[in-house]
């Protein structure tokens, strides 16, 4: 029930904040803000994503200190696990990436 109640008020509040952001016109200040936000936006994918390894290399490095015969599994499983970490970002910066080119006013 509770999730439910959670998923409906944010329909809500998502639709009423979607009508302001498609009727709003764009001025230097909004372009500006605009870039701000893409900029914190990829600061902070970075930033997590940078946190995510170096957790995720931390315990694999126990791992394999405390079980050595487990360092090719737990090598192999590290590599995906990276890599998935590091696609985040890549889409992160996508993303950017496609607000920067798709709009004509920056």
């Amino acid at each position: 029930m509770r999730k439910l109640v959670l998923i409906i008020l944010n329909t809500v509040a998502l639709l009423a904040v979607a009508s302001l952001a498609f009727a709003a016109d764009l001025d230097g200040t909004a372009i500006g803000l605009s870039t701000l936000g893409m900029t914190v936006g990829i600061g902070i994918a970075a930033l997590g994503c940078g946190l995510a390894q170096a957790i995720a290399i931390k315990s694999a490095c126990e791992g394999i200190a405390r079980n050595p015969e487990t360092g090719d599994k737990i090598s192999q499983t590290l590599i995906l696990g990276l890599a998935f970490i590091e696609s985040l970002c890549i889409y992160a910066l996508l993303v950017n990436l496609i607000l920067i080119f798709a709009n004509p006013f920056i």
